[in-house]
């Protein structure tokens, strides 16, 4: 995969980070000072999420320390609200940090968390190397923006 760049050349984060007034349209359920939090539109797993620094930058050692620790701080929070809100049994928390690593947007680092079911793979990953979904992301995105009051607002 290619690094994505969004209409106006820029990287499909900084996008986002960008156009705060286009939230819904985005996937964006909530956003703080120097970070924000997005439904994944290529999910690992339903209620896939990324918590993303505003900032563009690929490499968490040259990443200012007080961003980090925004996204930290958030990362207990949101693995809450996704248990409570999906119903889901475990979380993946993690980053990928450059293409070797398997980072699909290298340039822009950002945190994944994926909810995770007991027996959540299904045939179609083991032998068509796709993932097949019951569930409606708009469905899952406004769950979770109802919930995220009670988790994620400061």
């Amino acid at each position: 995969m290619t690094d994505q760049k969004s209409a106006d050349g820029l990287c499909v984060f900084c996008d986002i980070a960008k156009h705060t007034t286009k939230d819904k349209q985005l996937g964006v359920l909530h956003r703080q000072e120097d970070i924000f939090v997005v439904m994944n539109r290529y999910p690992y797993n339903p209620g896939h999420i990324m918590i993303i620094p505003n900032t563009h930058e690929q490499n968490l050692e040259c990443l200012d320390p007080k961003i980090w620790v925004q996204m930290a701080k958030l990362v207990p929070k949101a693995v809450a609200m996704l248990k409570e809100t999906l119903n889901c049994t475990g979380v993946n928390v993690g980053l990928n940090l450059g293409r070797s690593a398997g980072a699909g947007i290298a340039q822009h680092l950002h945190m994944h968390l994926v909810p995770r079911w007991e027996k959540d793979t299904n045939f179609m990953t083991s032998i068509a190397d796709s993932r097949v979904y019951s569930v409606d992301f708009e469905n899952i995105y406004q769950k979770l923006v109802e919930a995220k009051g009670k988790y994620l607002d400061i």
